[in-house]
């Protein structure tokens, strides 16, 4: 059975492309995998939250994945920052780490072109700390997004440059955990690329009906077919993968025939399509208020994950601090 570790943002809520792009899968292999979640708020702090906003991020977070599915019974789901050892294995791979490289990461020149006057030393050991999240349990499978590759390759840098300085075969090379055909990409609704939190395009869990109304009904679409079975342009092909996932077949095949007669009215295929999101979303989002509320459920939570982890990660640093040489007298 894999050790599998997946981070999860601190900041912003769910949406759909989160769900069907991720969270069913964490679903899934949770069931066949020794699995830890943890919500990275020692990340966040890279950008200043308030301690107001950093707290109440971390319990909707918590909320909503729990609302969707994830087992505290069969997974670790934790905060990072309950878990002390993180930040030790932090430090002792930073010693280990060079400036050049961490320069060198996208990720890193992407930060300092976008936000330049917050440049702080967290943005140049992002990658350090993310080696630490998945080294602290030995995570042999990481389930990561195009955007964070460079930093798993780093982590594998972390681990083998550890294993060979101490002359050891402890930490494994941690690999991307491949969810084959099972990812899907869910399009947003501004007419090209992915849902996403930074391109303001998605449509949200915790939405209520009116919202997600007004979001369908501003999404991008074209002019219209101007010939039988001329091509779906994006942005209509955007809206036919979201119905998809949200629609009956019957539903999704009436408004494909409709579209390749010329017949097709966007603001049915609009109005259709919220009301499908609304009827999908509104059992989520009442659970997810729910959890919110009953923050005995999430303190509960949270501490039998920190638990889990912890009895990994001391394992792991007490390990370490002896390969390293540190000693009692």
């Amino acid at each position: 059975m894999d050790t599998v570790l997946s981070g999860i943002r601190s900041t912003g809520n769910l949406h759909l492309g989160n769900y069907f792009g991720a969270v069913k899968n964490f679903i899934k292999m949770q069931d066949e995998n020794n699995c830890y979640f943890f919500i990275a708020d020692y990340h966040s702090l890279t950008t200043y939250p308030t301690p107001e906003n950093l707290h109440n991020s971390v319990k909707s977070v918590l909320a909503e994945y729990l609302a969707t599915g994830l087992d505290p019974e069969k997974s670790a789901i934790y905060v990072q920052s309950d878990v002390r050892e993180i930040t030790e294995l932090y430090l002792l791979l930073n010693m280990n780490a060079y400036v050049g490289e961490l320069e060198r990461t996208t990720s890193f020149k992407d930060k300092v072109r976008t936000q330049p006057n917050n440049v702080n030393a967290g943005l140049l050991t992002y990658p350090v700390l993310m080696a630490a999240d998945i080294l602290i349990h030995k995570a042999n499978k990481v389930p990561v997004g195009k955007d964070q590759e460079q930093n798993l390759e780093m982590a594998r840098k972390f681990a083998k440059r550890f294993n060979h300085m101490y002359k050891v075969d402890y930490f494994p090379e941690p690999q991307p955990y491949n969810f084959g055909e099972n990812l899907v990409k869910v399009p947003g609704l501004d007419g090209s690329g992915k849902m996403g939190k930074t391109a303001g395009n998605g449509i949200y869990l915790v939405d209520d009906d009116k919202a997600i109304r007004k979001k369908v009904m501003r999404a991008v679409t074209d002019s219209g077919p101007t010939e039988m079975n001329s091509p779906i342009s994006e942005p209509i092909q955007n809206l036919f993968t979201l119905m998809e996932l949200v629609s009956t077949p019957d539903t999704l095949n009436f408004f494909k025939e409709k579209y390749a007669t010329c017949e097709i009215r966007y603001g049915d295929l609009k109005k259709q399509l919220a009301e499908d999101i609304i009827n999908f979303v509104a059992p989520i989002r009442k659970n997810i208020l729910e959890i919110q509320e009953d923050t005995e459920y999430l303190r509960k939570v949270a501490k039998m994950g920190a638990e889990k982890a912890i009895e990994s990660a001391s394992k792991t640093i007490k390990e370490v601090r002896e390969i390293i040489g540190f000693r009692e007298f």
